[in-house]
């Protein structure tokens, strides 16, 4: 479960259980060759909230479906992993569009997420996609329940040659972080895509 999910899985812990707990999401996007690559999807979150998630009507989200579920103290950690080609990676969804990987000449690569999916999946379009329409109420609990939370994309490699997001001291990767209340109200300032440009080699 990535983005998409997650507009989903609040909506429904909302109106079925009320919300309890937190939620942090990372992005990590890997370029090993002018080919393959490795995505790691990391989603935390509070044990109570796991347990909601994992019964009754939230368990459709499919939470860590494909992954791997760690659960230490109160805290539930789900990382999902794929390698292998470009157009064989894993983002966690079914959306075709979660990130776009291509080359930007000799060992170069070109890695973006379009920023649309991510501001509609939590914004307005939310409730419309969990088939429900969010009144004021259930809006402003969506926004206390993520308080305090972000969402990360980072994409990295050998080194990063242009970028829009932030770059890392070692130059190698870049990342950008984004507080879901922003997403949910609709305050982010967002450029059209988020993109860097991986040196391979």
């Amino acid at each position: 479960m990535t983005l998409p999910g997650i507009g989903r899985l609040a909506v429904i812990l909302t109106l079925t259980a009320g919300l309890a707990g937190c939620l942090d999401m990372n992005v990590d996007v890997a370029i090993t060759s002018e080919t393959d690559g490795k995505v790691t999807v990391t989603q935390v979150m509070d044990k109570s909230m796991y347990d909601m998630i994992m019964s009754g009507d939230a368990a459709e989200t499919n939470f860590c479906d494909g992954g791997e579920t760690t659960i230490v103290g109160e805290t539930a950690t789900c990382v999902i992993v794929s390698e292998g080609k470009f157009d064989d990676l894993d983002f966690g969804d079914d959306s075709d569009d979660s990130a776009v990987i291509t080359s930007a000449g000799p060992g170069l690569v070109r890695v973006s997420f379009p920023t649309d999916n991510i501001t509609s999946e939590m914004g307005a379009d939310t409730g419309a996609a969990a088939g429900e329409e969010l009144d004021a109420e259930t809006k402003a609990m969506m926004a206390a329940f993520f308080e305090g939370h972000t969402i990360t994309f980072r994409i990295g490699g050998v080194e990063v040659t242009d970028t829009n997001m932030t770059l890392a001291d070692d130059g190698r990767s870049a990342e950008t972080v984004i507080p879901f209340l922003d997403l949910i109200n609709g305050t982010t300032d967002l450029p059209d895509e988020l993109f860097a440009i991986i040196r391979v080699e």
